[in-house]
């Protein structure tokens, strides 16, 4: 999938007149693209559409204008989409009542996921189990983010599982404090399915 390059962003003006049918197009797209694995884990497949709004929404919150700081968070950004024969996708670990919790809590309730990073989630697509390979550094001894970013490197054969509809196709969470999976329904596979191209 190609990067976003620097010519693509709106600048702060445009951006804003336009920002709310962008946004309710985003908000649509993320629906078929968005998966619940049991009640606390969430993964939101990314693509170009879903980065660039992304990058958007940093550039207006932060005001960038500078040309360096526009070029690190396309850079960082562009780390999201998927190369060929990859989906990404952001997992966010949501916690219900998390704001209300003390800090030590908060840390203490995220912190019983540590783990998941190393060989815990899946997509399973036949009798294919692709392993999530998440990126380095958000995960420390002491303490564990909310929010990752992985990549599932796809085979044309997991590709051509994927798009049987008699086929498997689900996401697995499997660590020793949060067992869950979900089926991954339709218009679900066809998102990924438009990713893999």
């Amino acid at each position: 999938m190609k990067k976003i390059d620097v010519s693509e962003l709106l600048d702060l003006t445009a951006y804003e007149k336009a920002r709310e049918s962008i946004r309710a197009a985003v908000i649509e797209l993320k629906k078929d693209r968005r998966v619940s694995v049991g009640d606390h884990i969430t993964l939101l497949f990314e693509n170009r559409e879903t980065v660039l709004f992304q990058i958007q929404e940093m550039v207006r919150t932060e005001r960038i204008v500078d040309a360096a700081k526009l070029k690190d968070e396309l850079d960082t950004y562009n780390a999201l989409i998927p190369d060929e024969g990859d989906l990404s996708a952001t997992l966010f670990i949501e916690i219900p009542g998390i704001a209300r919790m003390s800090h030590d809590e908060q840390i203490a309730a995220v912190n019983r996921f540590q783990g998941l990073d190393r060989n815990a989630v899946f997509l399973v697509l036949g009798d294919l189990r692709i392993p999530g390979h998440f990126e380095e550094g958000r995960t420390k001894e002491e303490k564990m983010s909310a929010v990752h970013f992985l990549r599932f490197r796809v085979s044309s054969d997991a590709v051509a599982g994927l798009g049987h509809p008699d086929g498997a196709a689900l996401l697995v969470v499997d660590h020793p404090n949060y067992r869950a999976e979900q089926v991954l329904l339709a218009p679900v596979r066809a998102e990924l399915l438009r990713d893999l191209g």
